[in-house]
């Protein structure tokens, strides 16, 4: 029993480090060439694995990509939910929303094709699911900051739709591929401040 849970171990620590070389290799060579400038054949290569073993963790380049985007994701989600809260609703949705925004634009191409993939490609797929999961942590972040600031709770889920929306639009249309991160932000924050005080403004005076 001792020997073959020792088996069972070495075999688990041999799969990690495979995946942990796969993760770094993808995450640099992504970062210097882009999505489009890789192959998952020189990935393998950098990694040490033959191409075969990188499809056991990534069938395709596209899921490669929302694998190592996923981490960077799931941190720049976590800052925002954790930044302080200021006042003004615009300013405690853009608190929680620059961190990510930050996130898909520090690569535009990467960051402009993992959100495509994530809306586009399917939904059961591993990797796309954990990444629609922390959207949806996002999303329902956003929601909470709303609530906070008074927006009752219904309304809240609904414009934390619009605003996540919002930063795909701002964030993946060829149309801004060339803007600044200043500017992305800066039109978000237009469309954000757009959107909430005319909404709630509407709400209470009916």
């Amino acid at each position: 029993m001792a020997l073959q849970e020792q088996s069972v171990g070495r075999r688990e620590r041999a799969k990690t480090d495979k995946r942990d070389r796969i993760m770094r290799a993808a995450r640099e060579m992504f970062a210097e060439r882009g999505v489009s400038g890789v192959t998952t054949q020189q990935v393998a290569d950098r990694a040490d694995v033959a191409i075969g073993t990188l499809y056991l963790y990534a069938a395709t380049k596209a899921e490669l990509l929302i694998m190592v985007q996923n981490d960077k994701f799931a941190d720049a989600v976590e800052q925002g939910l954790a930044a302080p809260e200021p006042v003004g609703q615009t300013c405690r949705v853009m608190a929680v929303l620059m961190p990510v925004v930050q996130c898909v634009r520090e690569q535009v191409e990467n960051g402009r094709t993992y959100l495509h993939e994530l809306v586009f490609g399917d939904p059961d797929e591993p990797h796309r699911r954990t990444g629609l999961m922390l959207s949806g942590r996002l999303e329902a972040g956003v929601a909470r900051r709303l609530e906070g600031s008074g927006v009752p709770a219904e309304d809240a889920e609904v414009l934390a739709r619009v605003v996540t929306a919002i930063v795909h639009v701002s964030t993946t249309a060829t149309v801004f591929a060339q803007r600044s991160l200043d500017e992305v932000l800066a039109d978000i924050r237009s469309q954000v401040d757009a959107c909430l005080p005319c909404t709630t403004a509407a709400k209470t005076a009916a």
